[in-house]
């Protein structure tokens, strides 16, 4: 036999000797790669990362994974927000190893529900990817958790003087939209003079509000002119379309002048 057959015969040899050592090498993979990673309010797919308690969360990620994944932990965690009454601190914490996210490049979409009665606030949000190689990819962010109706931005006059007007202005968030928005108006201890009345209104506003789930409520109140003078209470309350409320108070001096 010739040399050139000689070869030829070895070839095959010499392939299987260096699979074989390829085979018994450790094989290193890169660790997974989250390259987006979103969530919100779970009715919308909101990419704004706030979400409302008594609704979901809706949570996604795309990953790349070298190796296939193992399994998908989620967690969720406040710190120092207070506890108020009627609510109970809320940790969430899940391990996915559903088939369709055990694979090379998984999409993960989860919807994962806010307990009523949960402290508003913001809270910490960990995924943690491993993968059959032993890699761990940790991804975090942020979540704000709002009441159903959510009140920010809030400005009123101090004081005004009676026959004028006040103005007031405030951002209201409501999941459910809102039904209707009360402004109630009062007095504690104030005593008429002659020709005076102590003032008390109560009014409802639905026009340019009602349903909407996001609005500024901007008005301005007028005041009679033969009010009494002095400190008014004023009360808010804002009702959503499933009857849930939120209220919140201030005070307001009518001056004579």
């Amino acid at each position: 036999m010739n040399r050139i057959g000689q070869k030829l015969l070895l070839l095959p040899i010499l392939v299987l000797v260096l699979f074989s050592c390829k085979d018994d090498e450790d094989i290193t993979f890169d660790p997974p790669v989250v390259s987006t990673f979103e969530m919100g309010e779970g009715s919308t797919h909101s990419t704004e990362p706030v979400a409302y308690r008594g609704k979901d969360i809706h949570m996604e990620a795309s990953i790349l994974a070298y190796a296939n994944v193992e399994s998908i932990k989620v967690s969720i965690h406040a710190h120092d927000l207070e506890v108020g009454e009627g609510e109970v601190k809320w940790d969430f914490e899940e391990v996915y190893t559903d088939a369709k996210y055990l694979v090379k490049n998984p999409d993960f979409h989860e919807h994962i529900d806010i307990p009523a009665t949960a402290p508003a606030g913001e809270y910490h949000v960990e995924l943690v990817i491993t993968d059959a190689a032993g890699n761990v990819t940790e991804e975090e962010g942020h979540l704000e958790i709002r009441k159903l109706i959510h009140v920010s931005g809030f400005e009123m006059d101090a004081e005004v003087v009676r026959g004028e007007d006040f103005h007031v202005e405030f951002f209201i968030g409501a999941a459910n939209g809102i039904h209707t928005i009360t402004v109630d108006i009062h007095a504690h201890g104030l005593t008429a003079g002659a020709g005076e009345i102590v003032w008390e209104m109560e009014e409802e506003f639905e026009e340019g509000y009602h349903e909407l789930s996001e609005v500024e409520f901007h008005e301005h109140i007028d005041v009679p002119d033969n009010v009494t003078a002095g400190e008014y209470h004023v009360m808010f309350i804002i009702e959503d379309e499933d009857g849930n409320e939120e209220e919140f108070d201030t005070h307001i001096d009518v001056l004579n002048e």
